[in-house]
């Protein structure tokens, strides 16, 4: 049997050219639908009086008008909005740093741990002692390695006056609860509770999106129809794919993906391998800041990528987060 490949599309390119720490670090923005996020343009829903309070309390931070409480803290400054899924968190975090006057940055947590593992700890340190603030969204603590080079991050920068605000789905003290008991990893996480106010932001999911619902996959055949109709597409198979993903540092995904308009991966199977799985997830991450049309085509629907085991292990968060976004990504357009 001839293997069916897609036509008129372009495949990413295999080498991304070497970026510069400096550069790497241009690319930390709020994504494009974020772009003209502020205060002012936040919904506070009524039946849920700490969403107004969360907003009162990030324009403080912004302001630095902070509660006397925290102002005795001998950390730097650092407020963290705890709260479900799609109660408009991130929202309140790139207000927050389009507000901020002065020199600032914005990215995931895995673009964090990536980039201070990718140019060096002592250079990472160098580079964002430069910054008044540091805007981390989905602070996710699951990998005791990241979270202790993470502590020490925010240690190192709090000390020269570096201001941090977060977003996630679960309170500083409270991540990385129910997997590692180390008592060195427990203190690392209780360390960087202190240097946050933690501000919950409570409310039902604006988006109304059944993060378990199938994407329906596509045939070949509507695949290549699809393509034909989208701009600046690019198709690639599975397996070919997650080989060139092993081959780029997650801190070049922004780069590789710069000129797609619309993506189709075909020929998907069920990962069983933990480091292409979390790849992939990066990936996702970085197709969906962009807000970047996706179908796929293979046995199982996209959402079934990612095994029961993983599903069910340490990072589960990870991966209900990525199924979620392939989920979206491919309702677009």
């Amino acid at each position: 049997m001839l293997e069916q490949r897609i036509t008129g599309a372009n495949s990413l390119p295999a080498i991304v050219p070497d970026i510069s720490p400096q550069e790497l670090i241009k690319q930390l923005l709020p994504p494009p639908e974020f772009t003209k996020a502020r205060f002012e343009s936040y919904r506070p829903d009524a039946n849920f009086p700490s969403q107004q309070a969360a907003v009162e309390s990030a324009k403080q931070f912004v302001t630095g008008k902070r509660s006397k409480l925290f102002a005795k803290a001998n950390a730097a400054p650092g407020i963290y909005l705890d709260g479900g899924f799609g109660v408009g968190k991130t929202h309140l975090l790139a207000s927050i740093w389009h507000e901020f006057s002065g020199h600032k940055a914005f990215g995931s947590f895995l673009e964090y741990t990536s980039l201070v593992g990718y140019i060096g700890f002592q250079t990472a340190v160098k580079e964002f002692s430069k910054f008044g603030l540091i805007c981390i969204d989905e602070f996710e603590l699951d990998d005791p390695g990241d979270t202790m080079l993470m502590s020490r991050f925010l240690k190192e920068l709090s000390a020269l006056g570096v201001k941090f605000a977060a977003t996630s789905n679960t309170p500083p003290n409270a991540l990385g609860q129910g997997r590692f008991a180390a008592d060195d990893f427990k203190r690392e996480i209780q360390g960087l509770g202190e240097r946050f106010e933690i501000i919950s932001v409570d409310g039902e999911d604006f988006r109304h999106r059944d993060s378990s619902a199938d994407s329906r996959n596509l045939s070949m055949r509507e695949l290549q129809d699809w393509i034909g109709y989208q701009p600046d597409p690019y198709a690639m198979k599975f397996a070919e794919l997650l080989t060139l993903l092993a081959q780029i540092h997650p801190t070049k995904f922004r780069r590789l993906i710069a000129d797609v308009g619309s993506f189709a991966i075909y020929d998907i199977y069920q990962l069983e391998d933990q480091v292409a799985a979390l790849r992939l997830v990066a990936l996702i991450d970085r197709l969906y800041e962009q807000q970047i049309p996706l179908r796929t085509s293979g046995d199982l629907s996209a959402t079934q990528i990612f095994s029961s085991t993983m599903i069910s292990g340490g990072y589960r968060k990870k991966y209900l987060r990525a199924v979620s976004r392939i989920g979206a990504l491919c309702e677009l357009y």
